[in-house]
C-alpha cells in the first residue's frame, strides 16, 4: 500500500428509530457518505440487515468516487447496535425495540459487503466517538449518556471502553435512582430511564396537565396530549412558560442525582450528555450541576466537567468506527 492511499473505516449506528451510515478517515476526521434511514424494524430483521447492507455500499461508492481510491481501501465496518450484546460472537443478544434475540449480526453484514466488522453496543459506540474526535478528546476517563427512546450509558478508562465481565458495564439508565418509583421497561422500579428519557418527560409532563396545572403546552398540540413530546417541553421552557420549567428542573434533578452516583463511584474526569434533551442547554445543565454538586463528594465534582456532546446525530458512527479500529489494530 503506497502512502498516498487514504484508508477508510465505516460507522453504523443502529438504532431503534433511525440507521445512520458514514466513512472515516482511518487518521480520523469528518464523517463523510453520510446516510440515515428510518430502522422500520417491523417490516422485521432481514429488512433491517438489507437496508443497512444497502446504505453501507452507497456510502462506500460515494466516498471512493469522491476520493479516488479502490475497494481494498476500505478497512472494515464497526457497528454499533442496541444490547445486550455477545461482541465476541458478534450477536445481538436481545433488544426490546427491535425485537430480535440471538441474532448474528456482525457476520451477515461482514459476509453480504466481504469486509470485516465488530460489535458493541450503541451507547458505548457514542461515548467512544465523543472520546476520539468529540468533546471527550484526550480524556482520560470519561462516562456518558445518551439521553433518547432510553438512557444509554458508556465509560472510557484509560483510552478503552470498559465492558465489565459480562459485555453490560454502562447500563446507566437501569440505576435505581428510586427504590419504590416507576415502573421501567425494563421490569424494574425507580431506574433513571423511566424519569428522565424523552418519553419520560413527555409523561410527567402529560400527567400535571391532566391533573390541571396551568400550562401552554396543551395549546401546542392542540390539546392533543398524547403528541407532547420532550421537544415540545423544551420549546414552553423557551416560550417562558412555568410549567415547561419546573418540568425541565424535575429532569435535571433526576439525571443530576444519576450522575452524583456515577461521579461518586468512578471519579471521571468528565461526564458528556448527549441527545435530544441537550438542546435546551442552560436550562438543563445549570440546575442539573447545582445538584449533582449537592449530591456528590466535593473533591470528585470539582475535578469533574459536565458537557453536552460536540458529535449530534454522527457520535455513535464515529464511536463505532473507533471501535473497529481499537479491536483490529489495537490503538485508535
Amino acid at each position: 500500500m503506497s502512502m498516498r492511499t487514504k484508508r477508510w473505516v465505516v460507522g453504523v449506528d443502529l438504532g431503534g428509530t433511525n440507521i445512520v451510515v458514514g466513512l472515516l478517515p482511518m487518521e480520523g476526521g469528518e464523517v463523510l457518505g453520510l446516510r440515515m434511514r428510518p430502522t422500520d424494524s417491523h417490516r422485521g430483521a432481514k429488512f433491517v440487515v438489507d437496508r443497512i447492507i444497502e446504505m453501507v455500499e452507497q456510502s462506500i461508492a460515494e466516498v471512493l468516487s469522491m476520493h479516488g481510491g479502490r475497494r481494498d481501501d476500505i478497512a472494515g465496518i464497526g457497528i454499533g447496535s442496541p444490547g445486550p450484546l455477545d461482541r465476541k460472537a458478534g450477536v445481538v443478544i436481545n433488544t426490546p425495540n427491535l425485537g430480535w434475540r440471538n441474532f448474528p449480526l456482525r457476520d451477515l453484514v461482514a459476509n453480504a459487503v466481504n469486509l470485516p466488522a465488530t460489535l458493541d453496543n450503541d451507547a458505548n459506540c457514542a461515548t467512544y466517538g465523543e472520546w476520539w474526535l468529540g468533546a471527550a478528546k484526550g480524556v482520560d476517563t470519561v462516562v456518558g449518556l445518551t439521553l433518547g427512546t432510553g438512557i444509554g450509558g458508556g465509560i472510557v478508562l484509560d483510552g478503552r471502553i470498559y465492558h465489565g465481565v459480562s459485555d453490560v458495564a454502562g447500563e446507566i439508565g437501569h440505576m435505581t435512582i428510586d427504590s419504590t418509583g416507576r415502573r421501567c421497561k425494563c421490569g424494574n422500579y425507580g431506574c433513571l430511564e423511566a424519569y428522565a428519557s424523552g418519553p419520560a418527560i413527555a409523561l410527567r409532563a402529560v400527567e400535571g396537565i391532566e391533573a390541571g396545572v396551568e400550562t401552554v403546552l396543551s395549546d401546542m398540540v392542540g390539546g392533543r396530549l398524547e403528541d407532547i413530546t420532550a421537544a415540545t417541553v423544551y420549546e414552553g421552557v423557551v416560550a417562558g412558560d412555568e410549567y415547561a420549567t419546573e418540568v425541565m428542573k424535575d429532569t435535571a434533578k433526576f439525571l443530576g442525582a444519576g450522575v452524583a452516583n456515577i461521579i461518586n463511584v468512578l471519579n471521571p474526569e468528565m461526564v458528556v450528555i448527549s441527545g435530544g434533551v441537550t438542546r435546551a442547554g442552560d436550562y438543563l445543565f445549570a440546575p442539573l450541576r447545582a445538584e449533582v454538586r449537592r449530591r456528590s463528594f466535593r473533591a470528585a465534582e470539582e475535578r469533574c466537567a459536565i458537557v453536552p456532546g460536540e458529535l449530534p446525530g454522527t457520535a455513535g458512527v464515529v464511536g463505532a468506527a473507533a471501535v473497529f479500529k481499537k479491536e483490529r489494530y489495537g490503538r485508535v
